[in-house]
């Protein structure tokens, strides 16, 4: 049995507006001004107008969009730069960015991410994203100071969410973070609660420290002291949260089991909650965990925590960095809000319960 080769498949090229000029028998000039609104120096009848539309039409033209921006001055492209970890999927960046593209879809934007290697380096690289490529940017938790961010480009339209910093020109959405922890901290201080560890995220991070100080204001309102060594910092990872609570229960053999766990974000209540599994104790039957976030992750594990409205975070993001685009165009100062602050709710999931009568010790 023989077999014939299929013949290879002819590529064919998209149309160009000198194709559409063929076509319609102009310059390549008189169709750009057609078709993109690219100036021209002479004028363009009906009928010649409605032949290079024909020609389009029966060419299959699709305007270049790189063209169009030119004319319009703007590439209708959003830009969102994060650092990502590694070793693990960032819930945090993952419900931010499902409300970016909700909202970059409704306003017709596109979106492009990009990802930084590290925060101390930003200002240069970002210098390089902000090359024309895109209208604007919305920088997620950027951990940089104010030197750094005293260098951000002017050019380019910037919003932030959860910055670390004031930044000058740049509109800044954030929750309310204290008064979130503070919430949930005094909640499972009234559940009976006494021993609650804390594991937070970046000592230099701005809302580490507000979680930080929402747990320390509502013991003391309880009038409850936090045991020493109950207030410890990492990151905002789960990798963080199983590491440093494996280190805190080997340093605390013999000592009493907390109560109850705070994580400062879901990730790193979720490590806890490995570290607890493998040790054979039971969430919240031996040990209360919480969260903070609210992400999917979470949801799933229906785990309690402080709820941010990340997506509307980011939804709110888009909407005023295309505000701000919208001003540069016209030539006007855009007026709008400098920071905007959310909301916090305590969600009631199941690993929140009232702690145990009897003690446990580690072991």
């Amino acid at each position: 049995m023989t077999t014939t080769a299929p013949k290879p498949r002819k590529t064919k090229h998209a149309a160009t507006l000198a194709d559409v000029g063929r076509e319609a028998g102009v310059s390549a000039m008189a169709a750009s001004a057609v078709l993109n609104g690219s100036k021209t120096s002479s004028r363009i009848s009906t009928e010649t107008r409605e032949r290079i539309l024909e020609a389009a039409k029966k060419l299959n033209y699709r305007v270049n969009a790189a063209a169009r921006a030119l004319v319009d001055r703007r590439m209708n492209t959003i830009g969102v730069a994060i650092t990502l970890a590694r070793n693990e999927l960032n819930q945090y960046f993952l419900e931010v960015f499902n409300g970016v593209l909700e909202a970059a879809s409704e306003l017709g934007q596109n979106t492009t991410v990009f990802t930084l290697t590290d925060w101390q380096s930003a200002p240069e690289r970002i210098h390089t994203i902000c090359d024309g490529r895109i209208d604007g940017l919305i920088l997620l938790a950027p951990l940089i100071n104010h030197e750094a961010a005293s260098k951000l480009p002017d050019h380019t339209p910037f919003v932030s969410v959860h910055a670390n910093v004031d930044m000058p020109g740049v509109v800044n959405l954030e929750s309310d973070e204290e008064v979130g922890a503070h919430a949930m901290v005094a909640r499972m201080l009234a559940l009976g609660h006494k021993r609650i560890l804390h594991i937070g995220g970046g000592v230099d991070s701005i809302g580490a420290q507000r979680r930080a100080a929402g747990y320390l204001r509502a013991h003391e309102e309880a009038r409850v002291k936090p045991p020493r060594d109950y207030l410890l910092y990492a990151e905002f990872s789960s990798e963080a949260g199983r590491r440093v609570l494996d280190d805190w229960m080997h340093r605390h053999v013999g000592k009493p089991l907390p109560d109850a766990i705070f994580g400062g974000s879901d990730a790193i209540a979720l490590g806890c909650m490995d570290i607890l599994s493998a040790r054979g104790l039971r969430v919240p039957a031996d040990v209360s965990v919480v969260g903070f976030d609210d992400t999917m992750l979470a949801r799933s594990a229906h785990l309690s925590t402080v709820r941010q409205p990340l997506r509307e975070m980011g939804n709110r993001a888009v909407q005023l960095l295309v505000a701000q685009v919208e001003a540069k165009l016209q030539d006007t100062l855009w007026r709008g809000p400098k920071n905007i602050v959310f909301p916090t709710e305590i969600i009631e999931g199941q690993t929140l319960a009232k702690p145990r009568a009897k003690k446990l010790a580690l072991s």
